[in-house]
């Protein structure tokens, strides 16, 4: 799925890395436990989280991953926009909940890890 599906499909804002929406991504993984998405670095899933702070982005750095969808309302702050560019990332924010965020991807083609 092209990351600019996951943008229309979960009505969401692309903070940064909107030269990168024609990209194609088979999987997804949810969590707002960043020790769990440490482990995802060799699958580079898109990942779907309700933790906004820096946290996510040093977690996605140390992991290799640059995908990375907020849901529940929440807002990248201004620091994790910029870190994230500096690093080739895209972050996009949903208003949708997590439950919501992962059947609509599900549903339309994405695959989970395990």
């Amino acid at each position: 799925m092209k990351l600019r599906e996951i943008s229309e499909l979960l009505n969401a804002k692309v903070r940064c890395g909107e030269d990168r929406l024609d990209e194609e991504h088979e999987t997804a993984f949810a969590s707002d436990l960043m020790s769990d998405v440490l482990t995802l670095g060799d699958y580079n899933p898109v990942i779907l989280t309700g933790l906004s702070n820096m946290q996510t982005i040093r977690t996605c750095e140390m992991g290799n991953l640059d995908i990375i969808v907020l849901v529940r309302k929440k807002k990248a702050t201004e620091e994790m926009i910029e870190e994230a560019e500096d690093e080739g990332m895209v972050v996009m924010e949903s208003d949708y909940s997590m439950f919501k965020a992962c059947g609509l991807l599900f549903q339309n083609g994405m695959q989970p890890i395990f």
